[in-house]
């Protein structure tokens, strides 16, 4: 009897894989996996599942054609003992040598599933948003970040192999548990930042990464160039830009949402402006560019943002003024 599309199963696709479907059951399944991208995603997945079955058996040494010569000495067994037995037919050889394999398929897939969701369980994604709140979060090797609001921080369950890698979007505040043997990787717009143990800063915004070092040693590698850092020195770079370049950090105002101190030390009045706005939610404008580089030394902590504010206005000798949701100073 001929066969049709409809006949595909998964005993002919067995016997497709193992090159023993004849050229006309060939023909019927080359048709059948171009006749939709549904009989091709169905024949990929077979392929997905096959594949792993194979691999897992080779790992707990199941041999297929052991298991069909074993199959084969107890047929022997059996015709020996009853003369009523019949010969068994090239075809049904053929079939008894599918389910054989098949045995094999299904034990190798129950047990790809099993360990696949072990590895799942112990090595799942745990994925940090932050929003609007300030987190801290510890990681599995003892490691320390604090992550600022509206960053993403994404980490295994278990750091597994011979490094603990990480991504992050945003920003965050790193003390990492030394560790020479599995160096520590975090990977941020175009660049890899790697560490053994340290304490550093990584704050990425539209495009631009900023890498500033407190404790320690780190290295940032973007494309084919590394810059390694010490304490109180930093990297600024562009997504577009190829270059990055060392330079040194000039204060610690990059450190207000983990310290919650804004320190200042003859610093211009835009930097402080910058941070605020970023800290506050604010819109602060300086209109009297003249003003952008007057210095400012003192220390606010677990100020409102209006006390601060008047700080300025008073230390400066500046006005300023509420237009709406804006602060002008000038």
């Amino acid at each position: 009897m001929k066969k049709s599309l409809h006949d595909i199963d998964d005993d002919l696709l067995v016997k497709y894989l193992v090159g023993e479907a004849s050229h006309e059951e060939v023909n019927l399944i080359n048709d059948w996996l171009q006749n939709s991208a549904e009989n091709q995603k169905k024949y990929e997945d077979f392929i997905f599942i096959w594949e792993k079955s194979l691999q897992l058996a080779t790992v707990n040494a199941v041999d297929t054609d052991g298991a069909w010569i074993r199959m084969q000495e107890r047929l022997k067994k059996e015709e020996a003992k009853s003369s009523s037995v019949k010969i068994f037919s090239l075809k049904n050889t053929l079939w008894l040598r599918v389910a054989a394999v098949f045995l094999v398929v299904a034990f190798g897939l129950v047990t790809y599933f099993v360990i696949n969701k072990n590895t799942a369980q112990q090595f799942a994604v745990i994925n940090i948003e932050s929003a609007e709140k300030i987190l801290t979060e510890t990681l599995p090797d003892g490691s320390v970040i604090t992550v600022n609001k509206n960053s993403k921080l994404s980490y295994p369950s278990k750091f597994n192999g011979n490094a603990r890698e990480i991504t992050m979007e945003g920003e965050a505040f790193f003390t990492i548990t030394p560790d020479k043997t599995k160096p520590f990787i975090i990977h941020v717009n175009d660049i890899t930042v790697k560490v053994v143990g340290t304490s550093f800063n990584i704050k990425s915004v539209n495009g631009k990464t900023e890498v500033i070092v407190e404790t320690g040693i780190v290295q940032v590698i973007k494309q084919n160039s590394t810059v390694e850092l010490t304490p109180g020195q930093k990297v600024v770079t562009e997504i577009n830009d190829a270059s990055i370049v060392k330079d040194s950090a000039t204060d610690k105002l990059y450190n207000y949402y983990r310290s919650k101190e804004f320190i200042c030390d003859n610093t211009p009045l835009k930097r402080l402006v910058d941070i605020l706005n970023e800290a506050y939610s604010a819109h602060i404008i300086i209109e009297n560019k003249s003003l952008e580089n007057l210095p400012i030394t003192t220390v606010f902590k677990d100020e409102t943002l209006e006390n601060i504010l008047n700080v300025i206005s008073e230390t400066l000798g500046i006005t300023i003024e509420k237009n709406r949701e804006q602060v002008i100073l000038k």
